[in-house]
């Protein structure tokens, strides 16, 4: 069975913002308008199609990126609706490492906010070409002009405006299109379904005249030919414009802006125009890059790390369905029948139901069951799977978020994809004995679903430990064992995931030797340990030769180190900022193996930490705080007591926002330790009346004031 629709004609596409700009709304609007689906959803009554968890249409927040396919212009469009709360950026990380093309979504009013510009930088990591849509140009305090100005300042993006809208706020009655320099106006009637062109307002001709001025002569400058047109003077017709334009896009030199209020079914249309017209389909972005699988086991270890970086060791594989199969595994969830969904991105190749696939961390080949298109939690069985497709497989028992599956004959592996570390945590334990098991085998479903949600176990307590990326993060999951699971449990209260490191050099010798009637235990290792730069992780050297220490033991000692990272001296929490170096060594010709240098390695990190003044680390997180101007003293006189350190404290006054003076706010961006930052919701609402409204984002790790850090036991926990 060939294809519906030919690789150029698909786009694989997201929807990103900061919380509360109308992503859902947004994509509710487009199912509707591709024909998706005959009746317009809506977050705040729970009627969302993609908010299709319980949780979500709870507390009207998407909280899992919701992939769905739908049809405009004989093009195919794989959509995925992203979560903007931080802590679920996972599902925002994940979908951009796998999209070509997203659409940013910025409120008319709040402009680039501070989730805006993570999801910014994650699609520039990606290097995901966008677009944006200036949503909410409806709401009192819209301005498009400085949502404009906040790109270039906040972002150092290059907006390119393609429309001017018809007035803003209650005043806003439509868009222009400076290109055709008509005015479009939406019917209410029928949803937004149709829309009527007709001539410029004459109160916007001068306006409109600059703006298309600046467009064709910020499009000209990114095209030689167009240029020389430009400045001679000469026609540059419509078709010349687009196809500069999509080139600028897709190299990320400029960036076409649009807006509209999804809400009020005005500017969608010309909005999924943009899609087809400058956004790229798999045929348009370079072929993805891999590199030669090696086997993993021990021995091997090292000589990988020096194959991954060498040139001749990359591979790369085009948006092809002839060439070698090779696909990204970067969402698992769980299904009511089935064991498990594995959503996948195929860059290469056709995969059909039944055949085989190589997952290349395992080296396990898997049967494909079932190949499905999925529309939130809907699904439709596919004969195959084609290159650029986005699909959910069935059968996939062993892989995890990250993997490459690919063709076992001609294997490649791919970039996999970097989580943040969670940073706070609780106990959690079965509310009965009979629960154990049912508990155990939740958490395992739920790590394997999210990457940023980790299970370990308390050394001391004996308690299991769940570990994310935030208050609701854990509230969501715990709500998720009960209804969704039917496991009951109890859970603690919350305790901040520290981290531990050292301050200063120390070295240290480890020796494991036994010796017994029939045989002898020998491995024999010196160290020195010296702190990294913040954020460093964990470094290792060997200073050593064969005289001292046989090669094949080097990588047992590193193995060894990384897992003695894992406890800090002084309470047990994970170390981070270390570098290692092996210095010295002996072994036994007879009596040496690797279970005896991985011991001695383990005791020669402990003994040297212990001597190089080891310090505690605590998350501090980016808080951004909006808040009504009269309560702004109170609000910055709570963040000094909760040893926040404020950056920035801007008011947002009537000349900016369009907003009558008594509702004039400010916004404050502070770093805070995220130990003062529990229950803060409750605290902000009582300072401000109920109105003001905050988000937090992991920073950075630094060292707790020593007098608030007692050694016997965890601080930071309520």
């Amino acid at each position: 069975m060939a294809r519906e629709y030919p690789i150029e004609n698909v786009r694989n596409i997201g929807i990103a913002a900061h919380i509360d700009a109308g992503k859902t709304t947004t994509t509710e609007r487009i199912l509707f308008y591709t024909g998706k689906k005959h009746k317009i959803g809506a977050v705040d009554d729970g009627t969302a199609e993609m908010d299709w968890m319980v949780q979500e249409r709870e507390r009207g927040v998407t909280i899992t990126a919701a992939a769905t396919t739908c049809f405009w212009r004989e093009h195919a469009i794989h959509l995925i609706d992203t979560p903007g709360h931080v802590d679920f950026t996972v599902e925002v990380e994940r979908s951009l490492r796998v999209l070509d093309g997203a659409i940013a979504l910025f409120c008319a009013v709040g402009g680039v906010e501070p989730q805006s510009e993570t999801v910014w930088h994650q699609a520039e990591r990606y290097r995901v070409p966008r677009i944006v849509f200036v949503n909410k140009m409806d709401r009192i305090g819209a301005n498009y002009a400085r949502v404009l100005e906040m790109m270039k300042a906040q972002l150092g993006a290059n907006p390119l405006p393609l429309q001017l809208p018809i007035g803003e706020g209650t005043n806003f009655a439509g868009v222009i299109d400076l290109v055709t320099q008509k005015a479009m106006r939406w019917d209410t009637a029928d949803q937004g379904q149709t829309y009527s062109e007709s001539e410029i307002p004459s109160e916007f001709q001068e306006e409109v005249e600059q703006a298309r001025e600046t467009l064709f002569e910020s499009v000209a400058v990114e095209d030689e030919i167009l240029l020389e047109k430009y400045l001679s003077g000469e026609e540059i017709t419509h078709d010349e414009l687009w196809a500069a334009v999509r080139a600028a896009t897709l190299s990320g030199a400029l960036v076409p802006v649009l807006c509209g209020s999804s809400l009020k079914n005005q500017g969608v249309q010309p909005l999924l125009d943009a899609v087809i017209d400058f956004l790229p389909s798999p045929v348009d972005v370079p072929p993805i890059e891999g590199t030669l699988p090696h086997p993993t086991s021990n021995t091997a270890r090292a000589k990988r790390k020096e194959d991954a970086t060498s040139e001749e060791n990359k591979i790369t594989r085009p948006a092809d369905d002839t060439a070698p199969f090779s696909a990204l595994a970067f969402k698992v969830a769980s299904h009511p029948t089935v064991d498990k969904l594995v959503y996948c991105r195929v860059y290469s190749g056709t995969l059909r139901r039944g055949e085989s696939v190589y997952n290349v961390r395992s080296e396990k080949r898997e049967r494909i069951n079932r190949i499905l298109q999925m529309h939130a939690n809907k699904e439709a069985v596919a004969d195959a799977a084609y290159a650029g497709d986005i699909v959910a497989l069935v059968g996939l028992k062993d892989t995890k978020t990250g993997d490459t599956v690919t063709d076992a004959k001609e294997p490649i592996l791919l970039e996999s994809i970097t989580f943040p570390e969670p940073v706070i945590s609780i106990a959690i334990e079965p509310e009965r004995a009979s629960d154990a098991d049912a508990l155990e085998e939740t958490l395992e479903k739920l790590m394997d679903e999210d990457p940023t949600f980790t299970v370990g176990i308390d050394k001391e307590t004996g308690q299991r430990i769940i570990s994310g990326m935030g208050e609701l993060h854990l509230e969501i999951l715990t709500d998720r064992m009960v209804r969704e699971f039917g496991v009951n449990a109890r859970v603690s209260k919350l305790q901040v995931a520290y981290r531990e490191t050292i301050s200063s050099v120390a070295e240290a010798r480890g020796t494991h030797i036994h010796k017994t009637d029939e045989a002898g235990i020998y491995g024999d290792v010196l160290l020195t340990v010296e702190p990294l730069a913040r954020d460093e992780g964990f470094q290792f050297d060997d200073n050593t030769d064969e005289t001292q220490i046989p090669r094949q033991y080097i990588p047992f000692i590193e193995k060894a180190l990384e897992g003695a990272m894992g406890t800090g001296p002084r309470i047990g929490y994970p170390m981070q900022d270390v570098k290692v170096t092996l210095t010295d060594g002996s072994y036994h010709p007879t009596d040496s193996s690797e279970v005896a240098f991985e011991a001695a390695a383990a005791l020669a990190f402990e003994n040297a930490v212990r001597k190089a003044n080891p310090l505690l680390l605590e998350p501090i997180m980016q808080i951004h705080i909006t808040v009504p101007d009269e309560h702004v003293g109170k609000v910055i006189g709570d963040l000094n007591s909760r040893r926040a350190h404020i950056s920035e404290s801007l008011t947002q006054d009537a000349s900016e926002t369009g907003r009558a003076s008594r509702l004039t706010q400010d916004i404050i961006n502070a770093a805070i330790p995220l130990s003062e930052t529990f229950q803060y919701t409750t605290r902000l609402r009582s300072m401000t009346q109920g109105r003001g409204a905050f988000t937090l984002e992991f920073s950075h790790y630094e060292v707790v004031p020593e007098s608030l850090a007692p050694g016997a036991k965890p601080i930071g926990s309520v």
